[in-house]
């Protein structure tokens, strides 16, 4: 079972008490956009195996949404951290480098 520590609350929580949001740090498209932009934001995600950042919201407990950087294929979680942030931290970008050499951190903002 996937278990993930809230950032904000820091209950170490399991899936079950968590409720998925999908992909983070998506650039977000709105009123004033063109339509293939809107698209994208609406329909296009990487959907990688291995590395993937995920926001998560702690729906049974503080209720708030975080990131969490976790493995897609082993389920490994490197970590959580705040929604706020725009990117992951380097703290968890480091971990990930060191068990995944020759990964790299996308461009998404």
């Amino acid at each position: 079972m996937l278990t993930l520590q809230c950032p904000y609350c820091g209950v170490a929580a399991d899936e079950t008490e968590l409720s998925a949001g999908g992909e983070a740090h998506l650039k977000r498209f709105g009123p004033g956009s063109s339509e293939e932009e809107f698209h994208d934001y609406l329909f296009t995600r990487e959907n990688p195996r291995g590395v993937h950042f995920e926001r998560w919201r702690h729906s049974h407990g503080c209720g708030k949404w975080f990131h969490a950087a976790r493995d897609t294929q082993t389920l490994e979680v490197f970590g959580t951290y705040k929604a706020q942030t725009t990117e992951p931290p380097k703290d968890i970008r480091d971990a990930i480098t060191a068990k995944r050499p020759g990964w790299t951190w996308r461009d998404v903002a």
